[in-house]
């Protein structure tokens, strides 16, 4: 049986669950310098002979950014360093760059074979083709 609630609508609940998330894009700005995320914004394509993985990460040097392969665990990790350069006399008004870190993980369908994984990086586009791993053949077992 379902609980029965009475319905108040001067109940200004709704309405707040209605906007939860809607100032969310603005928690960076609004944030400390130190508490902004690196964004990283992942498409993956699947081919018949493996994956195509583009990730948006302007602003960063290839240096800067780390990919693992475990299994079919993909993981890109990037580190933003800002340096303060400050001259005499001069004083900040505002400062929206950041120094910080951030991780993206996901698991793909098939294992991957990282001996074969190409990495490319330009115009802050991270391209990755991972190649399935060629599976196991199946072998036929003859019963005695």
């Amino acid at each position: 049986m379902s609980n029965l609630t009475r319905y108040d609508p001067f109940s200004i609940d709704p309405v707040s669950d209605m906007f939860h998330g809607l100032f969310r894009p603005l928690r960076g700005l609004v944030a400390g310098e130190d508490e902004a995320p690196v964004s990283i914004r992942v498409d993956v394509s699947e081919t018949d002979s493996g994956y195509v993985v583009k990730a948006d990460m302007p602003g960063l040097k290839k240096e800067d950014i780390d990919v693992r392969i475990d299994g079919n665990v993909v993981s890109i990790s990037a580190t933003v360093e800002r340096k303060k350069e400050q001259k005499e006399g001069e004083r900040v008004i505002r400062t929206e760059r950041y120094t910080g870190s951030s991780q993206r993980s996901f698991s793909l369908a098939s294992e991957i074979d990282a001996a074969k994984v190409v990495a490319q990086y330009e115009n802050g586009t991270l391209a990755l083709t991972l190649p399935k791993k060629a599976s196991a053949e199946r072998q036929k077992i003859e019963i005695k």
